[in-house]
C-alpha cells in the first residue's frame, strides 16, 4: 500500500560563518558583494521567467 504525504514543512536555518558578519566586511569587499548580489539577482529573475514561460507553454 503506498503511502501519500499530503503536507511537507521544510524549516532552513541559515547562520554567517563565524568572524564574516555583513558588519565587518573588508572596504574592497562591499563592492565584491554587490556585484555578487546583481549577478545572483539575475539569475534568480531568468529562472522565474523560465518557469513561467514553461507554464504559459502547457
Amino acid at each position: 500500500m503506498p503511502v501519500e504525504i499530503k503536507e511537507l514543512h521544510i524549516r532552513v536555518t541559515v547562520n554567517a560563518a563565524e568572524g564574516t558578519s555583513s558588519n565587518q566586511q573588508a572596504p574592497g569587499s562591499a563592492k565584491n558583494s554587490d556585484a555578487d548580489r546583481q549577478t545572483l539577482i539575475a539569475e534568480c529573475v531568468e529562472q522565474v521567467l523560465d518557469i513561467l514561460h514553461n507554464k504559459s507553454e502547457r
